[in-house]
């Protein structure tokens, strides 16, 4: 089973041989890759890739700061919630609504961040990135499910795409990977 996590694109894969897969699930709109970076830039980060920086932000805050929707879970679709396609769009759409709200603005510019403002933008991206994560894992979980009822046989979850060096998302696929007996 491959899972591309990526700036462009997510992918759930079965690989049956050379020339031969069937893709489990795919991005329906905005891939885990592109949610972070526009989170990231939402958040006030200029650098680009943002992902790795938000990654770095987060660890500052406090991932139960907020409550953020769970992507597809309120679709009145039956197969969007129990498929392996993955939607970051209303995530994102949901932090750029927090931010406006929880993020004190800057009197001067020019002046260090207040350490309040540092704390709010933290927290925002930690509980992004707690929710991307549980979403892009519940479906990499599912797709693990489909794969080894479809090729009992299966071994590896091999994850490819920047979003692989995330350590959150390291971690949650690890635990994947494990519950699935994978390697």
């Amino acid at each position: 089973l491959t899972l591309l996590v990526s700036g462009g694109h997510n992918m759930a894969v079965l690989t049956r041989g050379i020339g031969s897969h069937t893709i489990l699930g795919s991005t329906l709109d905005d891939s885990v890759g592109e949610a972070f970076d526009k989170t990231a830039r939402t958040l006030g980060i200029a650098q680009i890739p943002g992902g790795p920086h938000l990654e770095k932000l987060a660890r500052e805050g406090d991932a139960g700061a907020h409550r953020l929707p769970k992507p597809l879970s309120k679709t009145r679709d039956p197969w969007l919630q129990k498929s392996c396609d993955y939607s970051f769009s209303g995530l994102k759409t949901a932090v750029r609504s927090l931010c406006e709200k929880a993020i004190p603005a800057l009197a001067d510019k020019d002046a260090p961040e207040p350490d309040e403002r540092r704390r709010a933008r933290a927290d925002i991206a930690a509980s992004f990135q707690r929710v991307a994560v549980e979403h892009l894992c519940e479906r990499a979980g599912r797709a693990a499910e489909w794969a080894t009822e479809q090729e009992p046989e299966i071994k590896s979850l091999v994850v490819a795409g920047g979003v692989a060096a995330n350590q959150q998302v390291r971690q949650g696929l690890k635990e994947v990977a494990e519950d699935a007996d994978l390697e």
